[in-house]
């Protein structure tokens, strides 16, 4: 949602802080990233998986709730992929 106000939940800060995320991190990660799942079921709001970039080399997925009504995008969590889950690229997970 293009200008949309971005809300960060408690977890989100968190989690960002403990893996040594910025602020302008998931802005960068947001404004490169491209939507790689949705979860439409999810309560409250909608929400979705993003993958971005910070830097053209750091790989960030954020997980986000979009409050369409209200024009906000609820950051959930923010956490580096790793290649144990995920595969190359960070856009499919692994088959377990």
């Amino acid at each position: 949602m293009p200008d949309a106000r971005l809300i960060f939940r408690y977890h989100a800060v968190q989690r960002m802080f403990q893996r040594g995320i910025s602020l302008r991190d998931v802005r960068a990660a947001l404004e490169t990233g491209e939507t790689i799942e949705t979860y439409s079921d999810d309560a409250p709001y909608p929400s979705r998986l993003v993958l971005g970039w910070v830097g053209g080399t750091r790989a960030l997925h954020v997980v986000v709730a979009d409050d369409v009504a209200a024009n906000e995008v609820i950051i959930v969590t923010v956490y580096e992929p790793d290649l144990v889950t995920w595969q190359p690229g960070f856009r499919r997970r692994r088959s377990q």
